[in-house]
C-alpha cells in the first residue's frame, strides 16, 4: 500500500498556485504533512480523498489513479477534515451508525458492534446517547477521527486534528493515531503544529507556499538545526539588541534579566551555549534558513 504523487499542481480560479509540482511518495504508516497555514496541505488532502481534482499531475493509490477509480478508493478512505461536521439531530452513537452505512457496512448488527467497539476505543462509549452537538471540543474531534476509522479503511487521512484541543486531548488523540499507524493502512497526519509530527510520524514533508522543501524523517530535519540553536542571558537592553538581529524562539524571564533560545547560522556575537535542537527549533530554523534548497532526505 502506497500513496504515489507525481508533478501534482493545484491552480485555482483566482490564480492562486496552491500546489507546485509536487512529487511524493508515502507508505504505510503514519506520514505526516507539515506547513504553515497556506502552504497547501488542505489542497493537497482534498485532491488525494477524490473531493477536487488537481489542475495537473497524478495521484496513484495502490497502483490506482484517484481519477479514474474514485468509487473503489473512496470506499478505502477514511477522511477526518479540518472543518469537521455532524448532523446536530444525531446521538453520538447515531451518528457513528450513519457513517457506518456510507462506509458500506449493510449488516445492522455487525455495524452496531463496530460503532461501540470504535466508541470504546476514543473513549466515547460512556456519552454514546448523548447528542453529538452537545460533546466537548476535545470529544467532537475524537467522533471525528471514530468516522474516519469506520469500515476499516486502508488510508486514513486527517486534516488539522488537534487544532484547537487542549494538551491532553491532543496528546489522547495522538496516542490513538499511533496505535492505528500498527496496522497496514497509511495515516497522513497533515497540521501546522510541528509537536504534532515529532510525537506520531516516522516520515514527513514540508510544504511551503505550494512547494515541497523537505521530505525525510522528523530527526532528519532536526540534524539540519544542529549547530545553529544557542541559549543566552541576556539583560534587558541586550536583548533588544537581539531580537533585531537573531530568530528568537523562546524567551524566559529571569532575575538578571532573559534566558533566550535562538537559531542563526553562525553563532551570535554575545555569550552564548550551544544548545541541541528539538523539531520545533529545526522548523523555525530551516523555514528561515534552508529554504533556498530543496532537501531529500
Amino acid at each position: 500500500m502506497k500513496i504515489e504523487i507525481k508533478d501534482l499542481n493545484q491552480i485555482y480560479p483566482n490564480g492562486n498556485h496552491a500546489l507546485k509540482d509536487i512529487n511524493l511518495e508515502i507508505g504505510t504508516g503514519m506520514f505526516g504533512l507539515l506547513g504553515p497555514n497556506g502552504a497547501g496541505k488542505s489542497s493537497l488532502m482534498r485532491i488525494i480523498v477524490t473531493l477536487m481534482k488537481p489542475t495537473s499531475g497524478s495521484v496513484l493509490i495502490d497502483g490506482m489513479d484517484i481519477q479514474k477509480h474514485r468509487e473503489k478508493l473512496r470506499s478505502m478512505l477514511g477522511y477526518l477534515p479540518q472543518d469537521f461536521r455532524f448532523f446536530t439531530s444525531l446521538k453520538t452513537w447515531e451518528f457513528l451508525d450513519y457513517s457506518g452505512s456510507l462506509a458500506g457496512m449493510k449488516n445492522r448488527k455487525a455495524r452496531i458492534a463496530e460503532v461501540d467497539r470504535l466508541l470504546d476505543q476514543v473513549g466515547l462509549l460512556e456519552v454514546r446517547d448523548r447528542q453529538a452537538n452537545r460533546l466537548s471540543g476535545g470529544m467532537k474531534r475524537r467522533l471525528g477521527i471514530a468516522q474516519a476509522l469506520i469500515g476499516n479503511p486502508k488510508l486514513i487521512v486527517v486534516d488539522e486534528p488537534t487544532t484547537g484541543l487542549d494538551p491532553d486531548e491532543r496528546i489522547r488523540f495522538r496516542n490513538i493515531l499511533s496505535q492505528l499507524s500498527r496496522n497496514d493502512v497509511i495515516i497522513l497526519l497533515s497540521t501546522h503544529i510541528v509537536g504534532d509530527i515529532s510525537s506520531t510520524c516516522h516520515g514527513m514533508a514540508l510544504l511551503n507556499k505550494g512547494e515541497l522543501v523537505f521530505e525525510g524523517s522528523p530527526e532528519n530535519l532536526v540534524r539540519h538545526a544542529e549547530g545553529h540553536v544557542f541559549r543566552l542571558l541576556l539583560s534587558p537592553h541586550e536583548y533588544d539588541a537581539v531580537k533585531e538581529k537573531y530568530n528568537v524562539i523562546s524567551t524566559l524571564p529571569v532575575e538578571s534579566g532573559w534566558d533566550v533560545q535562538i537559531v542563526s547560522d553562525n553563532p551570535p556575537e554575545f555569550i552564548s551555549t550551544q544548545v541541541f535542537p528539538n523539531i520545533e527549533d529545526a522548523y523555525v530554523y530551516f523555514m528561515e534558513h534552508k529554504l533556498q534548497t530543496y532537501i531529500i532526505d
